[in-house]
């Protein structure tokens, strides 16, 4: 199991993380956005707040190799009816190494010590086996799949849909 730690997001991130292009990668492109879109979020909330998260992933050496995040989802009108969506994006040199389970793994961890949601969930297409493996590692169970979910480089995209509850066993 690969060592890596979670932290913050500092300003001194946002120059590697801005760097990062999704368009070579087949299931991040979502269009274009403004450039200043990091600085401004960080500057309003240092990317941390209930609803919308984005922590630091760093290996054991202290290189930061991505990020995993989340955002509310509502379910029904009470408060009690939120979930989490956690999702990651790995730096293209650390991809395949076994760091996105683990910091899944370990974004679950924390949102369950530090929130009373009791439901986490995280989508990704169906084709993105790799990202399939990690959630499943990492303690998430599949729930199914969400047609045309997700409209991306011109086309719809269906969605395999995990979820991991606060007390599902994690391996």
């Amino acid at each position: 199991m690969p060592v890596i730690r979670l932290r913050p997001i500092r300003e001194g991130d946002l120059a590697i993380l801005g760097q990062q292009s999704s368009d070579d990668d087949p299931f991040g492109f979502y269009g274009y956005t403004a450039t200043n879109g990091l600085a401004r979020r960080f500057a309003e909330t240092g990317m941390l707040t209930p609803d919308l998260g984005t922590l630091a992933v760093e290996d054991g050496d202290g290189t930061l190799i991505g990020t995993v995040g989340w955002k509310a989802t509502q379910h029904g009108p009470s408060p009690t009816a939120r979930a989490l969506n956690v999702g990651i994006l790995l730096l293209p040199a650390f991809r395949g190494r076994g760091y996105g389970t683990e910091a899944q793994r370990r974004v679950a961890e924390y949102l369950f010590e530090t929130t009373l949601v009791e439901r986490l969930e995280a989508g990704t297409d169906v084709d993105n086996i790799g990202e399939q493996r990690a959630l499943e590692k990492a303690g998430f169970s599949r729930e199914g799949v969400m047609r045309h979910a997700q409209f991306r480089a011109g086309a719809w995209h269906d969605i395999a849909l995990y979820s991991r509850l606060r007390n599902d066993p994690c391996d």
